[in-house]
């Protein structure tokens, strides 16, 4: 268990230590879906009028749910690069060639994103009272332990796409091409109740909405002012949770493929 533990946990080490080392990555994603969220959520808060969603919900209350989700997802971008980088600069081979399981290098890999993805998200979390959105403990409780599960998920995405990838603009098209349309078809910016029936069905089959409308769920947990007529809390939680396993091991498969 040792021999497993140090390798996962210097690696996840590294993560961390390497995002102190580069604070601007802070600032990036955190500020951009900060300033998205304020201007779209201004722009779209006097025609914000659906019905399946009740009268006194803003748009800017409507949509900080998805601006978290945006914040794991650019977190998970710049956290799963470093593995392309890491490529080209010969440091991946170094640790390939160690006597370590490609699912553990895999782990420490995620959980570093994981936990990056978890602080900033959290940053944006705890500015939700300047802005007059309350959440109590339960919630609170609830909505990290949903944003952990799902930036744990996203990592895992964005490590199976970077280990197949040779250069940081390849890297960077294809990511733009699949997380953000996935984002945006996710109930972030409009409920599926008022899409058309083949888009909203596209929003179905989208494992992100399960995510937002567990993240969403859990932070109004005990209301519906802004849940309307999203997934069930436990259903969209047993998605997340596959979504995770899978993509971790779509990712170490590919990890092991890949050496």
């Amino acid at each position: 268990m040792v021999n497993v533990l140090l390798p996962v946990s210097t690696i996840w080490w590294r993560e961390i230590v390497r995002f102190y080392r580069q604070r601007s990555r802070l600032f990036s994603a955190i500020a951009q879906p900060f300033v998205f969220w304020i201007l779209i959520g201004s722009g779209l808060s006097a025609s914000f009028k659906p019905s399946s969603i009740s009268e006194q919900t803003g748009y800017i209350e409507y949509f900080y749910p998805g601006i978290v989700v945006l914040v794991l997802l650019f977190t998970a971008i710049f956290a799963t690069i470093s593995v392309v980088n890491e490529r080209r600069e010969g440091f991946l081979q170094g640790v390939l060639v160690a006597p370590v399981a490609r699912w553990g290098i895999v782990l420490g890999q995620a959980l570093g994103g994981t936990t990056l993805a978890l602080l900033q998200g959290a940053l944006l979390l705890f500015l939700a009272p300047l802005i007059g959105i309350r959440f109590g403990i339960t919630s609170l409780v609830l909505t990290l332990g949903v944003m952990t599960l799902l930036a744990f998920g996203l990592t895992n995405l964005g490590l199976l796409i970077a280990w197949r990838m040779d250069s940081t603009q390849g890297f960077h098209a294809i990511m733009n091409l699949i997380l953000i349309p996935i984002w945006l078809l996710s109930g972030a910016f409009f409920p599926s109740a008022e899409a058309p029936s083949w888009l909203a069905w596209i929003m179905k089959l989208n494992p992100l909405t399960y995510g937002l409308a567990a993240l969403r769920r859990s932070l109004y947990f005990g209301t519906t002012t802004v849940t309307g007529d999203i997934p069930a809390w436990d259903f969209s939680l047993l998605i997340v949770t596959l979504f995770s396993i899978l993509t971790y091991l779509g990712a170490t498969f590919t990890a092991t493929a890949k050496t």
